[in-house]
C-alpha cells in the first residue's frame, strides 16, 4: 500500500496540468515557528547531529591515540623513585671475638654482634631506558599508522550511510504528503460525480441507487485518507530522527521530488572499477590486508633480538635519630649499560603466533576479493534498476496523457446522459493505474539513485541554499 501511494504522491508532484498533481511541500507545521529545509539542509544537520557519525569521529579519535601509544616502546623512558626506609628493630652481624680490638660483649660462642642497621635510610634513583633496536615495535607502529587510515576510511563509510537514510527519509516524508494530496483530490473528483449523480437523479436520468454507489464511493476513501494523514505524521518523524532533531521540532519541507537525471558510468565494468576506488568499505579491507601483513612481522620480529642502552644516576643516605638529617652525606652513584635479550625456546608462543598472523593475512584476503565480486554484482544489478526505471518514466508519462484525456471523455459522456457509471469508474481506475505506474518508475528512479550513489562510494552532499 506504501508503495502504491508513494507511486501517486511522485505523480501529483510531476505531471503538470492536473489539479492532483501539483507540487506541494510537506508541512509538519505550518507555523513560522517551524524549521524549513531542503535536502541539502536536511543533510548538513544530520551530518552536524548524528550520533553515528559522532561514534564514527570518536574511533577516528581513539585511532590517532593509539598511533601514539605505538610509538612508546622506541622512544626513552625515564622514570624516577624514593625511597625511605625506617628500621623498628636493627639488623644484626656477628663477627669472630677479637676481630675488632676495640669490641667488647663477646657470647659464649666466641662471636661479638655489631648493629649494622642506622635508624633511617633513603634513596633516590633516575632510571632511563632506550631502545637502540626492537622489530616488533617498529612493526606495531606501522600497524597503527594503517589501522588509523582504516578509522579514515570508516568515518566515511559512516558519512555515506548518514547521508544516504537522509535523503529516502526525505523523499518518503515527500511522497507521503504527495499520498494524502493524491487522496484528497480522488475524493474531490468522486464528490463531484456524486453531486452530478444527485442532479441526474433529479432530472430522473439516474436512478437512486446510482447516488448511493456515487455515495459509496466517496466514503470508501475516507479510510484511505485517515491512513495517508497518519503517514505524513510518521514519515517526518523518520526524518527528523534520522536528522537527529528532538521530536518536538516542526518541519517544513522546501524541496519537491523529481529525477536530477545524475550522470552515471554507462556499463557495470565502468562502475565497478569506480566503486572498488571509492567505497570506503573496499578501502577498508585493502588496508586490512596490509594491517595483517604489520601483524605477520610483528610477529616474526618476536624471534629477533632487542638491543636497549640503560642509564642509573643514584643518591642515598642513612643516619640515626640522634643525627640531623641535613648533616647526613647524600654520595651520588651512576652507571649506564646495554641490554641484548634473543629469545631462544618459548615453548612454540612464537611460532604459533606467526601461523595465526598468517592464517588473519589470508582471511582479509579472501574477504577482500569476495568483496570486490559482489560489488561488481551490486553495482550492474542497481545500473539495470536504474535504466528499467528511467525507461518506465517514459512510457508511463504518455500512458498518463491518455489516461487523462479519457477520463474527461467518460465524464462528459456521463453528465450528458449517454455514457454509464460503469464506463465512469472505468476510466477513473485507469487513470489512477496510469498515475500509479508512472510515480512507481519515479520513486523506483529516485530510489535506485540513492542505492547506485551507495555502491558507487559516491556521497553527493549538495550545497544548502543561500
Amino acid at each position: 500500500m506504501f508503495r502504491l501511494l508513494s507511486l501517486l504522491t511522485l505523480l501529483a508532484l510531476t505531471i503538470p496540468g492536473s489539479s492532483a498533481l501539483r507540487a506541494v511541500p510537506v508541512h509538519a507545521d505550518s507555523s513560522s515557528a517551524a524549521l524549513r529545509v531542503s535536502v541539502a539542509d536536511a543533510v548538513q544537520i544530520g551530518m552536524e547531529k548524528s550520533r553515528r557519525l559522532e561514534i564514527a569521529r570518536l574511533d577516528r579519535q581513539m585511532s590517532a591515540e593509539k598511533v601514539r601509544e605505538a610509538w612508546s616502546p622506541v622512544l626513552p623512558q625515564i622514570s624516577t623513585g624514593v625511597t625511605y626506609t625506617r628500621s623498628l628493630k636493627s639488623s644484626i652481624l656477628f663477627f669472630p671475638s677479637g676481630m675488632f680490638s676495640s669490641t667488647s660483649g663477646a657470647d659464649a660462642t666466641g662471636f661479638t654482634p655489631i648493629n649494622i642497621s642506622p635508624d633511617n635510610s633513603g634513596k633516590a634513583t633516575v632510571d632511563v631506558r632506550q631502545s637502540l633496536f626492537n622489530g616488533t615495535a617498529l612493526a606495531g607502529i606501522r600497524a597503527a599508522g594503517i589501522v588509523r587510515k582504516i578509522s579514515e576510511e570508516a568515518y566515511r563509510d559512516a558519512e555515506a550511510e548518514v547521508v544516504s537514510t537522509i535523503r529516502m527519509a526525505y523523499f518518503d516524508a515527500l511522497i507521503s504528503r504527495a499520498e494524502l494530496q493524491l487522496v484528497r483530490d480522488s475524493i474531490d473528483r468522486w464528490e463531484e460525480a456524486r453531486r452530478d449523480t444527485r442532479a441526474m437523479y433529479r432530472q430522473g436520468v439516474a436512478a437512486d441507487i446510482d447516488t448511493l454507489k456515487a455515495t459509496l464511493s466517496v466514503e470508501n476513501l475516507r479510510p484511505d485518507l485517515i491512513q495517508a494523514e497518519s503517514r505524513v505524521s510518521n514519515t517526518l518523524t523518520r526524518l527528523r530522527n534520522a536528522m537527529g532533531l528532538d521530536p518536538s521540532v516542526a518541519l517544513v519541507l522546501t524541496d519537491s521530488l523529481s529525477v536530477a537525471g545524475t550522470a552515471y558510468p554507462a556499463d557495470a565494468q565502468a562502475a565497478w572499477h569506480e566503486a572498488l576506488d571509492a567505497r570506503p568499505d573496499v578501502r577498508q579491507l585493502e588496508l586490512r590486508v596490509r594491517a595483517e601483513r604489520e601483524q605477520l612481522s610483528a610477529a616474526r620480529a618476536e624471534r629477533y633480538p632487542m638491543l636497549t642502552a640503560f642509564g642509573e644516576l643514584a643518591s642515598q643516605t642513612a643516619f640515626n635519630d640522634d643525627t640531623d638529617l641535613g648533616s647526613s652525606a647524600w654520595p651520588v652513584s651512576s652507571s649506564i649499560g646495554l641490554q641484548l635479550s634473543l629469545p631462544i625456546f618459548t615453548g612454540y608462543r612464537i611460532s604459533a603466533k606467526v601461523e595465526q598472523a598468517k592464517i588473519a593475512r589470508f582471511q582479509a584476503m579472501t574477504r577482500l576479493e569476495d568483496l570486490r565480486a559482489n560489488v561488481l554484482a551490486e553495482v550492474e544489478v542497481r545500473l539495470s534498476n536504474l535504466r528499467e526505471a528511467r525507461r518506465r518514466i517514459d512510457v508511463q508519462s504518455k500512458t498518463i496523457a491518455m489516461a487523462e484525456r479519457s477520463y474527461r471523455i467518460s465524464l462528459l459522456r456521463f453528465r450528458e446522459g449517454v455514457g454509464s457509471r460503469l464506463e465512469l469508474t472505468d476510466a477513473e481506475l485507469q487513470l489512477n493505474k496510469a498515475r500509479t505506474n508512472y510515480l512507481q518508475a519515479v520513486y523506483d528512479c529516485l530510489r535506485a539513485e540513492v542505492e547506485l550513489d551507495r555502491s558507487l562510494g559516491r556521497t553527493p552532499v549538495p550545497a544548502p541554499a543561500s
